[in-house]
């Protein structure tokens, strides 16, 4: 694969990535609260069917998304206000900072100390040998 054609890939994957993101936000920041797909589709700029197939992609991934069917339904997360600790690879940390840095640390406030965290751990001394 060319860099051109890696590039143009990037470049379709970006807004998907950042949608997500937001999605993803908006759900943490208003939980346990429900919110409809239409007010979702609303504050991204998309429709409903792009809320629904970025809901699916995130469940399929993992994401603990609880989904409300019927009046008042809509979506919510578990939301907790802070995770445990985790242990990374210097691989998974790689991985993670390239994700970050491919939508921009930028883009929101949480990307930047994300990556502010990650930079952190990777620049902690180690012995050298």
């Amino acid at each position: 694969m060319s860099t051109d054609e890696t590039d143009g890939q990037l470049w379709h994957a970006l807004p998907l990535v950042e949608r997500q993101h937001a999605l993803i936000e908006h759900l943490r920041v208003r939980a346990p609260r429900v919110t409809s797909a239409r007010v979702l589709a609303e504050r991204l700029g998309v429709s409903t069917r792009t809320v629904e197939r970025d809901i699916a992609r995130l469940r399929e991934a993992g994401l603990p998304l609880v989904i409300r069917t019927g009046p008042g339904g809509g979506y919510t997360i578990d939301a907790r206000t802070h995770l445990p600790p985790i242990e990374l690879s210097p691989g998974e940390a790689s991985a993670l900072v390239s994700a970050v840095v491919a939508v921009g640390p930028f883009s929101s406030a949480t990307a930047q100390s994300a990556l502010h965290k990650l930079f952190a751990v990777l620049r902690e001394d180690r012995p050298r040998h």
